[in-house]
């Protein structure tokens, strides 16, 4: 099948294993950056990253391939784009709440150490 096909395509056979192997090398970088955002950050992040970057990709194929942009692709983008968002907005507010408690645990501990120390 893949002989057919590179001897078929319009740019020449070379090009087509070039491109083959091209994609191959991009998609492995692709994978191995959403384990490494797995392993820094966290699966929920990998997979919001992920639902961002399919739409955006077809926006970059409407720019570079001259596909037109129909409604699917609109409605795809701003979902991601709204989920993407939703988990920041989450994650900032989670955040400063950790650091609200935190930092009240700590004036506790403060109180209570200097309680002990005046009796």
């Amino acid at each position: 099948m893949i002989p057919r096909e590179a001897k078929t395509f319009k740019h020449g056979e070379v090009n087509y294993y070039a491109v083959l192997v091209g994609t191959a090398i991009i998609w492995q970088a692709f994978f191995l950056g959403a384990v490494g955002v797995i392993f820094c950050a966290s699966s929920l992040f990998s997979g919001v990253l992920i639902a961002v970057l399919l739409p955006i990709t077809e926006v970059l194929a409407v720019i570079f391939y001259k596909e037109k942009f129909q409604a699917e692709k609109g409605v795809s983008l701003f979902l991601s784009l709204w989920g993407m968002v939703s988990y920041l907005y989450g994650e900032i507010k989670h955040e400063k709440k950790m650091k609200k408690e935190k930092s009240s645990d700590m004036e506790a501990t403060a109180t209570a150490m200097s309680e002990l120390g005046n009796d």
